[in-house]
This record gives C-alpha cells, sequence and structure tokens, in this order.
C-alpha cells in the first residue's frame, strides 16, 4: 500500500534510495566481519612471518633479511593486499603494526637459535611514520623486546613505508633521531619513484635506500633507468649510505647492479620469501658472472 502513494520520478528516487541504504548496511556488515576476523587472526596468532634476504652485491653474502607478515587465506580477505588495505581504512594501523613488530621479532629470534651463524644480521622492520610519530606509542617497548631476545638495536633497520604521511619533514627527523641514539637504523623504500622520495632522502638521512623495483625491472637493456640508478648511488656515496637494489628477478639484473657497484641486493632471484633464514647466499652462478665481469 505505501509504494502505491509513489510513482513516476518520485518511486524511482525511493529505489534508488533504498539501494544505497541496503548497499550501506552491506557494506557495514562486511566491514564488521573483516574486523572480527583481524581480532581472530591477532589473537590466533595465524600471521605467517617471512623472512626475505638481502645480500652484498660484491661478494654475494647475506646481510640481513626483511620481515614480511602475510595473513591466512580467508574468505575476508581476498589477498595481502586487501588485508593491509583494511588495516589502513580501519585506522588500525597502530594497534596491528605493534603486534606485527614484536611477533617479528621473537620469530627472527627463534629462527637465529636455530642459525648461530646469522646472529649478526641486520633485520629490516616495515615500519608507518606516523607509529613512530605518534606520542602516544612507547619507543621503549621495541627495546625491551630486544634485550628480551637478545638482539642488539644496531641489527634493526626500520624501513618506512607510506612516506606521503609525513607532513612534517622536520619534525619527524627529530623523531628518527631519537631512534638513532637507541641504536636503530633507518631505511626509505621506493626511493627514485617520485618527488617526495627524493625529498625523504634529503631531510630523513637513511642509512639505507631501496630502489624502487620499476628502476630494477629489465634494468639491463633501459640505459635512462641505469642513469638514474648512477645518480642515485653517487649520492648515496657521498652521505655515506648504503643502496639497496629491491626486486631483482633476473641474472642480467643482478650483473649490471653490481657493475655500477650498487652496493646490496634483494629480490626472487637473489631468494624468496620464506619461514626459515636462508643462509646460503645468492644462487651457486654467482661466481661465474662475477669473475666474467671483473675480466
Amino acid at each position: 500500500m505505501f509504494r502505491l502513494k509513489f510513482s513516476g520520478i518520485g518511486l524511482q528516487r525511493f529505489d534508488i534510495i533504498w539501494k544505497y541504504i541496503k548497499e550501506q548496511r552491506k557494506s557495514k556488515m562486511n566491514q564488521y566481519k573483516q574486523f572480527a576476523e583481524l581480532q581472530r587472526i591477532i589473537r590466533s596468532r595465524s600471521m605467517q612471518t617471512f623472512f626475505q634476504p638481502i645480500v652484498n652485491l660484491e661478494n654475494g653474502q647475506i646481510q640481513g633479511y626483511e620481515a614480511l607478515n602475510r595473513p591466512p587465506m580467508s574468505r575476508f580477505f581476498s589477498n595481502t593486499e586487501a588485508f593491509y588495505e583494511f588495516v589502513g581504512q580501519m585506522d588500525q594501523v597502530f594497534m596491528v603494526e605493534r603486534y606485527l613488530r614484536r611477533l617479528s621479532l621473537e620469530r627472527y629470534s627463534e629462527q637465529l637459535s636455530l642459525h648461530p651463524n646469522m646472529k649478526d644480521a641486520l633485520l629490516f622492520l616495515n615500519v608507518h611514520p606516523q607509529v613512530l610519530a605518534d606520542p602516544n606509542y612507547k619507543n621503549g617497548e621495541t627495546l625491551s623486546i630486544l634485550r628480551e631476545k637478545g638482539i642488539s638495536p644496531e641489527q634493526i633497520v626500520l624501513e618506512l613505508t607510506e612516506k606521503q604521511a609525513v607532513t612534517d619533514f622536520v619534525e619527524f627527523e627529530k623523531v628518527l633521531s631519537n631512534y638513532r641514539k637507541q641504536g636503530f637504523r633507518i631505511a626509505i623504500d621506493d626511493a627514485g619513484s617520485g618527488y617526495n622520495s627524493l625529498k625523504s632522502l634529503v631531510y630523513l638521512k637513511p642509512e639505507f635506500i631501496k630502489l624502487d623495483r620499476t628502476l630494477i625491472q629489465n634494468i639491463h637493456r633501459d640505459f635512462p633507468k641505469q642513469q638514474m640508478v648512477q645518480l642515485l648511488l653517487e649520492y648515496a656515496n657521498r652521505s655515506k649510505t648504503y643502496v639497496i637494489a629491491e626486486g631483482i628477478e633476473k641474472q642480467e639484473e643482478m650483473f649490471i647492479l653490481r657493475k655500477y657497484g650498487v652496493h646490496l641486493g634483494q629480490g626472487y632471484y637473489i631468494g624468496k620469501p620464506a619461514l626459515e633464514l636462508m643462509t646460503i647466499g645468492v644462487p651457486g652462478d654467482f661466481c661465474s658472472w662475477q669473475l666474467s665481469l671483473d675480466v
């Protein structure tokens, strides 16, 4: 009877509004289910921590690892990207990063106990700048975990993600200075990917810069990419910063990067992320192409 009072444009508008209400209700319900799944993942510690090796491109030796945390397969999160996108949308970055940092350090400590020959290796931890700058964050918490696990702060590299979140570079540099005094080092990823990335290099003065993977892909065939890498490497050498080439997937890419003097490398060609620490360095053919390069 209610719908009979509507006709023409009025009925059409009602249908549009009603459809919008139903879509919003469905969206809210999905978010609620996703949030419940996020809490379940944290409570059950079902996140998996993978370690991807970072090697010295001059001698092939492993210098450290990047910790990569991935959620379990779930109908609520289609992939890892969807999981972290939800974390950001729901303003849960602080809570999740705090949990993942502890989880990464605990699991890294477990791996070091199994591989004592890697006890001095570096560990790169992905950190959102807002978490470090948040006044409510207890910056002594990470130190406490490190003391508990017998890991030196000098082994920990805080890899800054989402650099666009930094709005006041001068103030944020003061935050980083406090972490450096405690022994931590800083890495900037995606160097060369845009203005904000270059601005981060100048103001934040990281100890490590990770070259954007788009620069690395097929670099052996792309002279402009080679020129860009050379410019960044020249800046890094002058500022006593280590350069890490991320996303190396081919022997030819690693060949040309070593030729130009890039310090460190990371990527599937070197070693895929794994639950256990890779300890044998780069593939066995490293020596053969190293000799061909030195000739």
